[in-house]
């Protein structure tokens, strides 16, 4: 049996799965307590536990923004290659 090629990108590419890598890590990271749950070292005289956590805040909105800008770079290069314009 014989493939064709329809001239379509593929659906996984390595950028796709960098971008699923970033939104991934923070769920992994935070759904790993056993990794946080402790009280030592402490960061001003907040426990490991609260400033881990409050870090991540910032790590995942970081990672969040990315991912986004990685999606825009992916999908403008997409309209390119399929013909369409670029915006």
């Amino acid at each position: 049996m014989s493939e064709t090629t329809t001239g379509k990108p593929p659906v996984v590419t390595p950028l796709r799965v960098v971008i699923a890598l970033c939104l991934i890590a923070p769920f992994v990271a935070m759904l790993w307590v056993g990794s946080y749950a402790k009280v030592d070292p402490l960061l001003a005289g907040i426990p490991f536990f609260y400033w881990y956590q409050m870090l991540w805040v910032l790590v995942s909105t970081l990672l969040t923004v990315v991912a986004y800008k990685l999606w825009q770079r992916d999908q403008r290069a997409r309209r390119v290659r399929e013909g369409g314009e670029e915006r």
